[in-house]
């Protein structure tokens, strides 16, 4: 079945829907609607859509895909995530009995743009939780199910709206803990506050883009450092930070969000997050390039130092290639030079 609902937010472009298809062991299967926001005409079309996708095979247990999709609505076209799922329980049952056509799910959430894909992540952990939860009596499908799907658009897109909203020109200093693995500790916020600290700090972390040793023993560095961690306090209309760190690069950023707040769209500041990310690896890169060079050429350990000096976040990538080239003694020589050269 197919399952849509519509959600007024600020960019007020948010729909969600879900659908139930019973799959049987033949070709065939059914979609039966379970609940649906959208009109008549355009859910139907939505109808369509999913059922040639899952006449493909093209849609994988737990795994969501974005596509662009034309309906009978004033968007027009619109960006349409979709997953299909099947309940914990009857998935774990029909592992053990291969003759149960457990019933499939699929839902789908419709926004004005197709860069929902750059939130395809946060919107596989929203049906996962989903599935978690779902019991398929009348009762749970009203009382959880039906809520849950139309608070989609303000809890899984718009947290890093609402931090860039909240913390204002203080967001550098999230982005350098962020960039830095500083842990944070957030003290008197209600708990959605709370989680979406948390979410923008998950998002904007270099986590799964550089090596996974370097960044647990960043962690470690970090933890052990002096100022241990950044307190961000809630209690005021503002956060208060305590021992916050911050540098040009993260301002310059920062900057980046501010002006893009005027438009108020979630999307956009998911895009400005990513290439925040994409510059720095680039710079992580470049800094290893020249530390290679470096080894074998004293003008190249000038270069470092220049570039360590005028990229803005020379204190965190010293830290992040410092941690990377602990075992290898030539590299290792060059960091401490480059940090000597930058203490002084």
């Amino acid at each position: 079945g197919s399952r849509s609902a519509q959600q007024g937010a600020a960019a007020g472009d948010g729909s969600a829907g879900g659908a139930v298809a019973h799959t049987p062991s033949t070709e065939d299967f059914s979609l039966s609607l379970l609940d649906t926001n959208l009109p008549a005409e355009a859910e139907t079309e939505l109808r369509s859509f999913i059922a040639k996708r899952l006449s493909k095979g093209a849609l994988f247990e737990g795994m969501g895909n974005v596509a662009s999709v034309g309906l009978s609505i004033p968007e027009g076209k619109v960006g349409c995530y979709y997953c299909r799922f099947q309940q914990e329980s009857l998935l774990e049952m029909a592992t053990l009995e291969s003759d149960i056509n457990a019933p499939e799910y699929v839902v789908c959430f419709l926004g004005g743009s197709e860069k929902e894909d750059t939130f395809r992540l946060e919107l596989d952990k929203y049906i996962q939780n989903l599935k978690i939860n779902l019991d398929l009596e009348q009762k749970n499908l009203e009382a959880f199910v039906s809520p849950y799907l139309r608070s989609w658009f303000e809890d899984a897109i718009c947290p890093i709206q609402r931090v860039v909203q909240l913390f204002q020109d203080k967001l550098a200093s999230l982005l350098h803990a962020a960039l830095s693995y500083t842990p944070v500790e957030v003290k008197n916020a209600d708990e959605r506050t709370e989680k979406d600290i948390s979410r923008f700090l998950a998002a904007a972390s270099l986590q799964g883009l550089v090596q996974e040793g370097t960044m647990t023993s960043l962690c470690i560095a970090m933890t052990e450092e002096q100022h241990k961690s950044m307190v961000i306090d809630c209690s005021g209309p503002q956060p208060q930070l305590h021992n916050a760190g911050s540098n040009r690069f993260c301002e310059d950023w920062m900057q980046a969000f501010v002006n893009g707040a005027e438009g108020g769209n979630p999307f956009l500041f998911r895009q400005i997050l990513e290439n925040f990310k994409l510059k720095a690896i680039q710079d992580i890169n470049n800094l290893k390039r020249f530390i290679r060079q470096a080894e074998m050429n004293h003008y190249a350990l000038f270069k470092c130092y220049l570039f360590l000096k005028n990229c803005g976040s020379g204190d965190i990538l010293l830290k992040i290639v410092k941690v990377e080239h602990a075992e290898m003694p030539e590299a290792r020589n060059v960091v401490t030079v480059l940090e000597e050269f930058m203490r002084e």
